[in-house]
């Protein structure tokens, strides 16, 4: 499922009608995972949500989905639950991500902050925080922890 809150727009000069298709990646419904987005969010060109569908089993004696291939591979399918599982993408109210930003599963980024083009979002994002960089790593924060205690 994918949630987007009211006012919140997506940039893409090819058309934002494919959001869904081109920027949100291994998003199966058999998973189960959100990508929830909130009010008045800018989310620039070829931004990217990779989900839980990205995971591999890592226990397993090889990461390669043997399975798809059939001819007896599919008898070794896991079973949804026995890949990892980040759990929600969260993205929060007044975002700005970025172009070409990547956001890995189960991250949330909180109100205000602000992601940086080409940045890999690997770990959360505190509210009114700017991150950027591969993996992405703390800027600055927005305002001072005394006008942020106001909002």
């Amino acid at each position: 499922m994918i949630e987007v809150g009211d006012y919140t727009y997506y940039d893409d000069p090819d058309g934002p009608e494919h959001f869904e298709k081109k920027n949100v990646l291994y998003h199966y419904d058999f998973r189960g995972d959100k990508l929830l987005i909130g009010k008045f969010c800018a989310i620039a060109t070829g931004v990217k949500f990779i989900m839980n569908g990205a995971n591999h089993k890592t226990s397993a004696f090889s990461t390669f989905p043997f399975a798809i291939f059939s001819n007896g591979w599919e008898k070794s399918m896991p079973k949804p639950g026995d890949f990892p599982d980040k759990g929600d993408t969260i993205v929060g109210n007044d975002v700005w991500i970025g172009t070409n930003a990547i956001i890995l599963p189960g991250i949330k980024i909180g109100d205000g902050a602000i992601i940086g083009a080409y940045s890999v979002v690997a770990r959360d994002v505190p509210a009114y925080t700017i991150v950027a960089g591969n993996p992405s790593q703390v800027i600055r924060e927005r305002f001072s922890p005394e006008v942020k205690e106001n909002f």
